[in-house]
């Protein structure tokens, strides 16, 4: 099989899966980002709104511990405020696409200790790379799932619909 999924591939998805959910909660309000997650959580994370600055968190957090900097701390960023809570969103991706363009070669595979709760653990910065895109996915999985728990309907956002591989329709000129 020839035939291999880029990294690119999944960023230009969840690129465009942040501006879909961006437009919603801004249609929305900050009042679904209220949203609880229900009484059996773990207690780190108890609104849609926290959960959403969890995931761009841990882009931020995971290309800083690539990079060997001091660890952000994003408990600042408003999980009510829809605008600055995807303004960081921005500011993660834009981190991480930096990391990606200048990180030379040789060094993607150099493990790097990491602390995560109370796990130690010698990881390379590319799966670390790997871990903060599909951590992004599963947790907007979560997102939508909530949102359906609340009455509210946040759309579709599958990437069957995402503009991801997407040919023009003949003879559409383009």
């Amino acid at each position: 099989m020839t035939f291999a999924l880029r990294l690119e591939d999944l960023l230009a998805y969840t690129d465009w899966d942040r501006e879909q959910w961006h437009a919603w909660f801004r249609h929305q309000g900050p009042a679904a980002l209220d949203v609880g997650l229900g009484p059996n959580g773990d207690g780190r994370i108890n609104s849609v709104g926290e959960l959403v600055r969890h995931i761009f968190s841990a882009e931020k957090r995971y290309v800083e511990r690539a990079l060997g900097k001091p660890l952000t701390d994003t408990s600042t960023v408003s999980t009510s405020d829809v605008d600055a809570l995807f303004a960081f969103g921005v500011v993660s991706r834009t981190a991480l696409r930096e990391l990606l363009g200048t990180m030379p070669a040789e060094r993607w595979d150099i493990p790097h200790e990491m602390q995560i709760g109370t796990r130690s653990l010698r990881v390379t910065p590319r799966k670390m790379i790997v871990q903060a895109v599909t951590h992004e996915l599963r947790h907007w999985a979560q997102v939508a799932t909530f949102m359906r728990l609340d009455g509210r309907q946040s759309g579709v956002h599958d990437f069957l619909v995402s503009p991801v591989f997407d040919v023009p329709a003949a003879g559409s000129g383009s």
